[in-house]
């Protein structure tokens, strides 16, 4: 079994590291780096603290417009599968890398397996959403986390090839988890001590790119009383320069990105967690911390009606109201996203096929 993996940004190859070990162990893996997004935290220490194997092949094509990008991703990622034959393409979730690997594979009759199918969140204005509905109809096999997005591809008339699997995120999650208490030390670099903090993320284009909604969002972040600490995206900073806004409340803390550990410590020990990211949800989900989402929609519609998380879009009132009100008891919410064996369940489905 040679499988070909591609990924483009950091969060894939934290996803793609459970399967990717699982692939190794039983067979071969060449794992494709598009360069979708240069990230300085990818260094060799990123890749041994998360025993994360390094790509064989980077293909450095960096920021450019959707579709300059994902065209010459397309181009470059033929290359690599007309060099490599795999018998099977393997993907995650919504980037363009995901889009370009899927594509270029379906054109050379290479098979294509998607992790994360079935993900909806019906925003067509979202590239993301075109992405993942592109990348599961070219799919041969489509791993669903939940039961939701088996019901998505089935209205969509996508029936065969579907497993549903688990979450991979809860494997990352729980195989890092203890190596994040060993070895982060954020917390205490930081002087803060669990639940005594609000942890927020804000990245997202729907966000960032609109000066009104990001305006919203700052001011709802100027007026926190509880300590929140702000891994600041490079991109966010420039639009909250461009549009001449700032967060001057002394109680959010705004700190450089950080490391994926130190991440994870920062969740699992947060009082509450603020975020416009999908991947953040759920992590929130399994370190048992209440959500708030500062969108409109989300993909993970679980957390959701399960009572973990709420969306508040980027409503100031509606932000600081949930920041005070919001409350989970986690001891009534039961398993939406498997087991924690998704990566094993993966490769044994391709292995049995290939």
């Amino acid at each position: 079994m040679k499988v070909v993996t591609v990924v483009g940004a950091r969060p894939q190859f934290v996803k793609a590291a459970p399967v990717s070990r699982a692939i190794r162990a039983r067979g071969q893996e060449v794992l494709v780096h598009t360069g979708q997004h240069y990230d300085q935290s990818m260094s060799d220490i990123f890749f041994e603290e998360l025993q994360i194997p390094h790509p064989e092949y980077h293909l450095h094509v960096g920021s450019k417009s959707h579709g300059a990008q994902t065209g010459e991703m397309l181009t470059r990622v033929e290359e690599v599968l007309m060099k490599e034959k795999p018998d099977a393409l393997l993907v995650y979730g919504d980037t363009n890398s995901t889009l370009a690997g899927a594509l270029a594979a379906a054109k050379l009759h290479i098979p294509v397996a998607h992790v994360e199918a079935g993900l909806r969140s019906f925003n067509r204005r979202m590239p993301e959403e075109i992405n993942r509905v592109l990348t599961d109809h070219v799919s041969r096999w489509l791993f669903c986390p939940t039961e939701t997005a088996v019901r998505h591809l089935s209205s969509e008339g996508v029936t065969e090839g579907i497993s549903l699997v688990g979450d991979v995120m809860l494997d990352v999650v729980n195989f890092n988890r203890k190596l994040a208490e060993e070895r982060s030390h954020i917390l205490s670099e930081l002087a803060i001590t669990p639940k005594s903090y609000l942890l927020v993320t804000l990245h997202r284009a729907e966000n960032t790119d609109d000066p009104a909604r990001l305006g919203a969002i700052v001011s709802a972040l100027n007026e926190l009383t509880m300590t929140a600490i702000l891994p600041l995206h490079p991109r966010t900073v420039g639009k909250l320069e461009q549009f001449g806004l700032q967060i001057t409340n002394p109680n959010v803390r705004v700190i450089p990105p950080v490391g994926y550990l130190d991440m994870l410590q920062l969740e699992v020990h947060a009082s509450k967690i603020l975020t416009d990211s999908g991947g953040v949800q759920k992590e929130a989900f399994f370190a048992q911390v209440p959500c708030i989402t500062m969108r409109d929609e989300t993909e993970w519609t679980e957390t959701v009606e399960l009572g973990t998380n709420v969306l508040v879009g980027a409503n100031s009132a509606q932000i600081l109201e949930m920041v005070e009100q919001f409350t989970v008891d986690f001891s009534e919410v039961p398993a939406a996203f498997g087991d924690g064996t998704t990566a094993t369940q993966i490769v044994d489905i391709l292995e049995k096929e290939l």
